[in-house]
């Protein structure tokens, strides 16, 4: 069952965060279906998070989905060469998101070794990374804006519940361009194992 739009359009991207961790992603890209289990997650907040205000800014009207309502994909290039995959979250006007850090690959797992152009020995490392996950995926910016209620891109509720003591939560990687009140916030969520 696919997760349902209120789901993503609760205030709380935090919390969101939090929740999407057990969830599947999929994508059918070229016609060919990949995806895996989401085992690491980051909140980006349009309130009291300076990395967010600094996005914004850097982006301009490139972000346009930013100001949708919240589940739709948010797709960008950082470095000119890596696409990171954010789910937009919250209310229209309220540029909340969460990035998807890392999935246990789970189906296409040939498809997605092609497109990283490596055979893993340990498959979980085809998409440990925000990075190596989109481009498992199949994923480039030109998807920005697209409703994770379609056929191209969406999530699955699994009935995955993670304990509390199966979870690690810190601070978000890659931050320290915002000070140290934004890169120290705990938003960073973690299956263990």
């Amino acid at each position: 069952m696919k997760v349902p739009p209120e789901f993503y359009r609760r205030p709380d991207p935090v919390q969101i965060a939090r929740d999407l961790l057990g969830k599947h992603v999929f994508s059918r890209v070229d016609g060919q279906l990949t995806g895996g289990r989401i085992v690491e997650t980051e909140a980006y907040s349009h309130l009291g998070d300076d990395s967010m205000q600094l996005h914004l800014k850097r982006r301009g009207t490139h972000g346009h989905a930013l100001r949708a309502p919240g589940g739709r994909a948010y797709l960008y290039s950082v470095y000119r060469q890596h696409t990171l995959f954010n789910i937009c979250t919250n209310a229209a006007d309220k540029p909340d998101t969460v990035l998807l850090r890392a999935i246990e690959p789970l189906v296409g797992l040939e498809i997605m070794e092609q497109r990283r152009g490596r055979t893993a020995k340990d498959a979980r490392k085809l998409t440990a990374g925000p990075a190596m996950l989109t481009q498992a995926l199949g994923l480039t910016p030109a998807l920005t804006g697209t409703d994770l209620q379609g056929d191209l891109l969406w999530l699955e509720d699994a009935s995955e519940i993670i304990a509390d003591h199966h979870l690690l939560a810190g601070p978000r990687i890659g931050l320290d361009y915002a000070g140290p009140a934004a890169a120290n916030l705990p938003w960073r969520f973690r299956i263990t194992d």
